[in-house]
């Protein structure tokens, strides 16, 4: 893929995006942050389908929503959403499993239905809570933190490194990478910091743009996993040079709800 077709999908989705967080209704952000979950979402599902797996999509996609609803509506407390999830899940199981036949299929397909929902719905969920919560600034924050340090383990792992952070994994993934992408996540933070929330404290922005960009380096061979598992690169094709949605959106899986944890309790 060129670096032409790469950047041009990049500055789309940039534009798409900030657009989206800075000026849409809360409702519209909403639905488009569940237009991502339910693409990741597939995406995830599909690669369970390679290796002769069988979750059921309609029935994921319907945990994701009831996953999200708290999120749109604070008086659904969200273990009543994930009891209703698991209710819903259970009826459709046990009324489609009616031969011994199925019962092979019926472990793996309900596990992959149901943690894929959990998997990706409930982390991107928090986008929506920062936004209703601190505004889309704390958000800008977070895509500082998270890109910039992506790009710091990605230069200065092809630069200097040489020890396998997670070789089954990212084989590409160095120590020095990491220890890279640590360093220009905090910078990241500080310069963050100053264009975006200056009322903050420059060493809880110093611990908050470390700390997340750790789980983010966690976030990301955990998703290669899924993908190493199956035999592929990425998780579809659907962006030109970047990949899935899955892939754009692997590092914030445990990112983001760390650092929402941490605006609400320690900012």
């Amino acid at each position: 893929m060129s670096l032409r077709a790469r950047t041009s999908t990049a500055l789309v989705l940039i534009v798409l995006v900030v657009t989206v967080i800075q000026w849409a209704p809360g409702p519209v952000f909403f639905l488009f942050l569940q237009a991502v979950v339910l693409a990741a979402l597939m995406e995830f599902y599909n690669l369970a389908r390679r290796r002769g797996q069988a979750p059921v999509r309609i029935l994921g996609a319907l945990l994701a929503l009831l996953i999200g609803l708290p999120a749109l509506v604070p008086d659904i407390p969200f273990p009543m959403a994930l009891f209703a999830g698991f209710l819903v899940a259970a009826v459709y199981f046990v009324a489609a499993t009616t031969t011994v036949e199925k019962l092979p299929a019926f472990s793996p397909a309900v596990s992959l239905t149901v943690f894929g929902a959990l998997y990706v719905a409930f982390p991107l969920d928090f986008f929506y809570v920062l936004r209703e919560e601190q505004g889309p600034f704390t958000i800008y924050f977070l895509f500082a933190v998270i890109f910039l340090g992506d790009t710091g383990a990605f230069l200065i792992g092809k630069a200097i490194g040489r020890h396998k952070m997670t070789p089954l994994a990212s084989p590409n993934k160095t120590w020095e990478g990491s220890a890279g992408g640590i360093l220009l996540a905090a910078l990241g933070a500080i310069a963050a910091r100053a264009v975006f929330l200056p009322e903050l404290d420059l060493g809880t922005a110093l611990v908050t743009g470390v700390l997340v960009h750790a789980a983010a380096q966690v976030s990301d061979p955990l998703e290669s996993l899924f993908k190493r598992a199956v035999g592929v690169k990425d998780s579809s094709n659907v962006l030109p040079g970047h990949g899935g949605f899955l892939d754009r959106v692997d590092s914030f899986l445990l990112a983001a709800p760390l650092f929402y944890y941490i605006v609400r309790y320690l900012w």
